[in-house]
């Protein structure tokens, strides 16, 4: 992108417009990151959350040294949107400095949505070290935190997992099902066929279907 189109998006980014300003952040996603975070960082603190959720949130996918040092701070903002949001964002980067932050804020921190994002990062981060957050996620009587450590269990291939996982085999919940099926296929074990076959006849078509596909990439 051009200078000039930066120094236009520059502007909108100051514009006392709201809408104008949203605009301009949508328009960075074609930035290289190093020209984009400091034009987002215009917008961290922006009066409209919306848009300070999208900053925060733009800074996990356009990578630099600063990405992660700014979004730890968000870690402790008092909305529990922007810190569910750097949660994800932390996932994006792929940093494993963000290991012990997120296992921090699974356990601290008293909203679902928060949780729930520090546990599908751990998950993206791919640290095997994950396993025990992950399995007190499974505890959780939040339906959404459950779906998110089987899927997130999966991506750090924790096969020693897999006998807890299976507790949710006859989850009345379709989609935990379905991210049990999915998350197998990444657990190479007589268990995890055992449990695709079974998940193969499921009820419902989304759950049978992720269970051939797991089938299917465990036997290549």
């Amino acid at each position: 992108m051009s200078d000039v189109n930066l120094e236009t998006i520059s502007q909108q980014l100051e514009s006392s417009s709201q809408r104008d300003r949203m605009v301009a952040l949508a328009q960075l996603r074609d930035v290289e990151p190093e020209q984009a975070v400091p034009l987002i960082k215009k917008v961290l603190q922006d009066e409209s959350l919306q848009i300070r959720s999208m900053a925060v949130f733009a800074l996990g996918i356009k990578p630099t040294s600063e990405s992660y040092s700014l979004l730890l701070n968000f870690l402790e903002d008092e909305d529990y949107g922007i810190r569910a949001d750097a949660a994800g964002a932390m996932g994006y980067l792929q940093d494993q400095r963000a290991f012990e932050p997120l296992v921090r804020l699974f356990y601290e921190d008293t909203h679902w949505l928060v949780r729930f994002s520090a546990a599908v990062s751990l998950g993206n981060l791919q640290n095997p070290k994950a396993k025990e957050v992950l399995l007190e996620a499974l505890k959780s009587e939040e339906v959404v935190l459950q779906q998110a450590a089987i899927a997130a269990l999966g991506e750090i291939k924790s096969i020693d997992a897999v006998e807890q996982m299976l507790n949710f085999v006859q989850s009345k919940d379709w989609l935990l099902r379905q991210r049990l099926a999915e998350a197998l296929g990444n657990l190479p074990c007589d268990q995890s066929v055992s449990a695709l076959n079974y998940l193969q006849k499921d009820s419902h078509s989304q759950v049978s279907k992720a269970a051939t596909i797991s089938l299917e990439k465990l036997r290549n």
